[in-house]
């Protein structure tokens, strides 16, 4: 059992089942049985009030598609305890992109996070009342807000202390210092012709942390300048080189 209290999830899904198999899988499902975090599934077709359980309707002035109507929604976010540090997220493609920076302050800040997963052509703009934060996976559309929960879920619990077995090795990945990260080999020391770079196996750990890093700014450079950009206006002039 972890010493700290978990971090609290409550996702508003139409489609509970769509988590039960990653929830329960890998590393993400270990973080959950140890008590790491949390995760509630409410559904708001429950909260509905019409025998049909109906949670969309057309948009008002015509168009194409469904909208997500407000009453369930609000009702389902409603229904939920209350902890101090909370965000309400929707999760849309009109959001903020998610980013590795996003995960560390989620972590840190808050007790407890509530994702809207839209469905249909969206949710009704009034459900933004309830909204503290909108966030998407990329610039494209998916048929439901339930992959990029998903992936916000699994991104912010693998930061919590538990969760990745060695905590050295958050230090040093992708995105934690504005770099890719960088190559990385196993046995064996050649397969089909392609070796293993002799300075990884030269036991000469300083040389090896040099060619890494150095490996790190090449990579970022040629296949994220953004990126690179990013790194390269927080380096002094000779680091950066």
């Amino acid at each position: 059992m972890n010493s700290e209290s978990p971090l609290r999830f409550d996702v508003v899904t139409l489609f509970p089942d769509f988590f039960a198999s990653p929830l329960q899988s890998g590393l993400l499902g270990k973080a959950i049985d140890r008590g790491i975090a949390s995760v509630n599934l409410v559904n708001p077709r429950d909260f509905t009030t019409d025998k049909h359980h109906k949670v969309d309707d057309e948009p008002y002035g015509g168009g194409v598609g469904m909208l997500m109507k407000p009453e369930p929604i609000f009702a389902a976010v409603e229904s939920l305890p209350v902890q101090p540090r909370r965000e309400v997220i929707l999760l849309t493609p009109q959001g903020e992109t998610m980013t590795q920076p996003l995960f560390r302050q989620l972590n840190t800040e808050l007790d407890q996070i509530v994702l809207i997963c839209g469905h249909y052509e969206g949710v009704d703009e009034r459900v933004l009342h309830l909204v503290d934060r909108e966030v998407s996976l990329g610039d494209f559309v998916l048929t439901c807000g339930e992959i990029p929960a998903l992936t916000l879920i699994n991104g912010v619990v693998r930061l919590r202390p538990g969760t990745v077995g060695k905590a050295d090795s958050l230090k040093f990945e992708s995105f934690e210092a504005d770099l890719l990260d960088y190559p990385q080999y196993t046995r064996p020391a050649e397969f089909r012709g392609w070796a293993v770079p002799d300075v990884l196996r030269s036991g000469n750990h300083a040389a090896i942390a040099a060619w890494r890093h150095r490996q790190q700014i090449d990579r970022t450079r040629q296949r994220r300048p953004d990126l690179y950009a990013t790194w390269q206006a927080q380096q002094p002039s000779a680091e950066s080189r």
